[in-house]
């Protein structure tokens, strides 16, 4: 991703907050895990979306004032000594290259808040006295990941009891919800790497004695390519594919049973998530085949369903209504109340910098977005569950399948496990 949609990003924050005011990001802290190791760190997404900065504590500040446009970075400078045991910590230059903001604008940590109270201080006795604060106040993530959201705001309430605080989080939901071609293009990639992953584990469909093996091979795949998961794989053989979320992935693979995978990795931190089912026997049995076929079928009629102005709960009906249908004709339920017996989850999600991107459910599906469509039934008593997932560009008029060369139809999947 090039610095330029960083700064492009930047600049729709400054066009959203008041005259007046400032916004401030922190990339997130480290957290330990044990005395003195950490757990791998995860940008927090909008920090990231806003700079294409990865790295532990660092701030970025804009500023709106007089309907001028400012801006600020804030890094840790690098010790030389720490930089032995945990490598090197980028330098102004290297920061200013990766977000578009001049390395004149790139301050270290040990000067914000002297900067900032500064500032404020500053214009609090000139006419364009800053009116408020703009924090990215996520309450899911606020106990673990926001603390620094939280800290600040106690912080700047003791010295400007006067400043608004306000919480910018939904308004970067709807900046983040649109894709720019960019972005699209980096899930592409991250579809085109699961996919070469998936027919890895297909390919060796005769090796597979567990589901570790399963995993094996998708893992093989993505790293070789230089991609990491973008969450827990779900490799779920038999009656495991009736649990949304199983991730032990350690059973014995049985005789005839399906596999069910859903994975996904990163591209420059963009997510696929792609569910795909097959039976390691090579060949579907009558029975398996059938409730394939209903779930295909719904996955192909959902895909086609969501389209521009469509909302989420229009399209999670419909949905419902069609496997509620193909369970009568399986013979599993008597009246269409009944299909949550076998189908227990929503049809889909958005996709992006996270694997559940943020998003308004409540709003109509719009041009550029980037969602999922997941029908599945698990039939726990008869040992099957079946989903079949792909990720799908919102258009004007229509959507269109970024996962549609992975394969789905029944004779397609035979076909290629008997090669």
């Amino acid at each position: 991703m090039n610095k330029e949609f960083f700064t492009k990003n930047r600049k729709k924050v400054f066009n959203i907050i008041a005259n007046n005011s400032l916004a401030l990001f922190h990339s997130g802290y480290e957290i330990f895990k044990t005395a003195d190791a950490v757990y791998p760190f995860v940008v927090n997404h909008n920090f990231y979306y806003l700079t294409g900065i990865r790295q532990a504590n660092v701030i970025v500040v804009i500023v709106k004032s007089n309907q001028q446009y400012n801006e600020w970075l804030f890094i840790d400078e690098n010790d030389p000594i720490l930089a032995k045991w945990v490598g090197h910590k980028l330098s102004k230059e290297e920061a200013s290259e990766i977000s578009g903001i001049p390395v004149q604008k790139i301050r270290y940590q040990a000067d914000f808040e002297n900067l900032i109270l500064n500032f404020l201080q500053l214009l609090r006795y000139s006419e364009h006295v800053i009116e408020k604060l703009y924090l990215d106040l996520e309450y899911r993530n606020l106990p673990l990941y926001n603390t620094f959201a939280l800290d600040y705001v106690k912080k700047i309430k003791e010295n400007y009891p006067a400043l608004e605080i306000k919480n910018i989080y939904p308004d970067l939901i709807k900046l983040r919800m649109i894709k720019e071609p960019e972005e699209v293009e980096l899930i592409k990639q991250s579809i085109a790497t699961t996919k070469d992953a998936i027919y890895n584990v297909m390919r060796n469909r005769k090796n597979l004695q567990t589901e570790c093996d399963a995993e094996g091979y998708f893992n093989f795949t993505i790293t070789k390519q230089g991609k990491k998961n973008s969450f827990g794989n779900i490799m779920a053989s038999g009656k495991n594919a009736t649990v949304l979320h199983y991730e032990e992935n350690n059973s014995n693979i049985q005789e005839n049973s399906l596999l069910l995978m859903d994975v996904g990795c990163y591209t420059n931190g963009y997510s696929s998530d792609i569910t795909r089912t097959f039976p390691v026997s090579g060949k579907f049995t009558p029975r398996q085949k059938e409730v394939y076929q209903v779930v295909l079928d719904v996955n192909k009629k959902a895909i086609a369903f969501a389209k521009t102005g469509v909302t989420w709960q229009e399209i999670n009906e419909y949905a419902k209504e069609l496997l509620a249908e193909g369970c009568i004709k399986l013979g599993l339920i008597k009246d269409k109340s009944e299909v949550s017996r076998y189908y227990y989850h929503s049809i889909g999600h958005s996709l992006g910098l996270d694997v559940h991107d943020p998003s308004i459910m409540s709003v109509g599906l719009k041009e550029g977005m980037v969602i999922t469509i997941e029908p599945g039934l698990y039939i726990a008593e008869e040992g099957i569950g079946i989903r079949i997932e792909d990720n799908i560009l919102i258009l004007e008029k229509e959507s269109q399948n970024l996962s549609e060369d992975i394969i789905k139809e029944v004779d397609d999947i035979e076909k290629f496990l008997a090669e």
